[in-house]
């Protein structure tokens, strides 16, 4: 009788603990719950680029590169992807933040250990128990156990849910973390490869009135030889050919730091990529109806990865407001142990060797110098800078694309007027070293006519580059480089 009762106590009290489990465990989450902020935007741009192109005829954001038509350009962005470090690294760290995530999970589910082992313990025979000691003093007892203990966090008031939630929300942030570096990355690529052939292009330009200059050298050297003009022509072309040779090195500096710096993007040494580019190139610049439309400004929220970053962060920092507030409930959890234990190895799997144990224990920090509600502060002061950041992010990010639109177009009308002043400045060289040799102008003329032929030209190829600089910029301001519906 008395062994029935045992059993019917135990079994209540297996029941009591198993609903009070089910009924803690469906308690709503403390702290608030997340709700992405909303950010008013422009319906427009106050800027757009001058000519529209055709959807149809170009290439998509995430491969804007292809708009300048340029195989090399696109050879050395497919390897970036390959190779870079940067990348490398960002993507190690999303690797990182998906296994904290999983350590976080894991707190949701019990914890079970595996134990066992073997024991032999004698007491004293002059101890504490010598008084009831045998004659012939105690015996060893060996003790045979195993069996498997378990223990779980019952997340009463959702401190554990707030946990996983922020670092889901970390996880989902550095993953876009690894698209900005993307973004950044191809961006860099491009405007070093501009560079690159900038220099080229203007070191063709110098040896180009270099050459002119020389000309214009030894026509003045065959004059003063046929006593037609003074030696002082002959030092003002050596003079101004001089200083037209020495821009060539301080060009050649820039075209090798533009390589070097390529390399290192590619995960390569500095130095690799000479042999390579040993033969100059042009500044790759897209015909004006094959620009990307830039969309309206709603769509860089959804693209900048920087600006779906900070969102992210946003809301991890808003979990660990929970987080936080639930350090001022108490924390239950379930234990156990289940297993075997017995003097003898023959008896251990006798089922009067079983035994086990359930317990409900709770800790509860009743006071702590207002350490936890202090915490709560900081977590709350740490979101509401982490929304300001969000909302800094967009202004930034729309100020980027309003400016690189107005650089686009402005730098576009400057080339093609350098481009028209440089071309009849080359006519007027041809015209006036005709009249010089013929006597019918002196060489004044001649030498300010070079001088702004190269001035021009000079003009000319860095107005090009930087309207290709200003597209670079146009396209990662709007965070292409990356395919918004591929998956991470």
């Amino acid at each position: 009788m008395h062994g029935l009762t045992r059993i019917l106590r135990q079994s209540a009290a297996a029941t009591a603990v198993c609903l009070a489990t089910a009924l803690l465990a469906g308690c709503a989450a403390v702290g608030p719950d997340y709700e992405p902020p909303v950010v008013e935007t422009p319906d427009a741009w106050t800027e757009v680029i001058a000519t529209e192109a055709d959807p149809a005829h170009t290439p998509g954001l995430q491969t804007w590169w292809d708009i300048f038509n340029d195989p090399v350009l696109s050879d050395l962005i497919s390897r970036a992807r390959q190779s870079n470090l940067d990348l490398q690294i960002a993507v190690s760290r999303v690797a990182e933040a998906r296994s904290k995530l999983g350590i976080a999970r894991s707190a949701e589910l019990p914890g079970v250990n595996l134990g066992g082992g073997i024991s032999e313990t004698k007491q004293s025979d002059d101890g504490e128990l010598a008084q009831i000691a045998p004659p012939n003093g105690f015996d060893a007892q060996e003790l045979y156990q195993a069996g498997f203990d378990a223990s779980w966090e019952i997340d009463v008031f959702g401190g554990v849910r707030r946990r996983v939630e922020a670092a889901g929300a970390a996880y989902e942030a550095t993953i876009e973390d690894q698209r900005d570096v993307l973004v950044s990355l191809l961006a860099e690529v491009a405007l070093n490869y501009i560079s690159l052939r900038s220099a080229q292009q203007r070191i063709y330009f110098a040896k180009s009135n270099v050459s002119d200059q020389e000309r214009a050298l030894q026509l003045a050297t065959d004059r003063f030889n046929s006593g037609l003009n003074s030696k002082l022509d002959v030092v003002q072309a050596q003079s101004n050919l001089g200083l037209t040779r020495s821009t060539i090195p301080v060009l050649e500096i820039s075209q090798i730091r533009a390589l070097n710096r390529l390399a290192v993007l590619l995960g390569a040494e500095a130095g690799t990529l000479q042999a390579e580019f040993s033969t100059s190139g042009t500044i790759p610049l897209p015909a004006k109806d094959k620009l990307i439309g830039i969309g309206v400004p709603a769509d860089v929220l959804r693209q900048r990865p920087d600006v779906r970053a900070a969102e992210r962060q946003l809301a991890a920092q808003t979990a660990m407001i929970g987080v936080a507030t639930s350090e001022l409930y108490p924390r239950f959890q379930l234990s156990g142990i289940i297993g075997l234990q017995s003097q003898t190895i023959g008896n251990l799997v006798d089922s009067s060797s079983f035994a086990w144990s359930l317990g409900l224990p709770f800790q509860w920090n009743v006071f702590d110098g207002g350490r936890i509600r202090s915490n709560i502060v900081v977590q709350e002061e740490r979101a509401k800078q982490a929304g300001l950041q969000y909302r800094q992010s967009v202004l930034l990010a729309l100020e980027e694309v309003e400016n690189a639109v107005v650089g686009v177009n402005q730098q576009w009308d400057r080339y093609r007027i350098l481009q028209d002043a440089a071309a009849s400045t080359k006519e007027a060289v041809r015209l006036v070293t005709t009249q010089y040799d013929s006597g019918l102008t002196d060489f004044d003329n001649v030498l300010n006519t070079l001088r702004s032929l190269f001035n021009q030209q000079e003009q000319s190829v860095v107005s090009e580059t930087q309207v290709a600089i200003e597209m670079i910029s146009l396209y990662k301001a709007l965070g292409g480089g990356w395919d918004y519906d591929s998956d991470p």
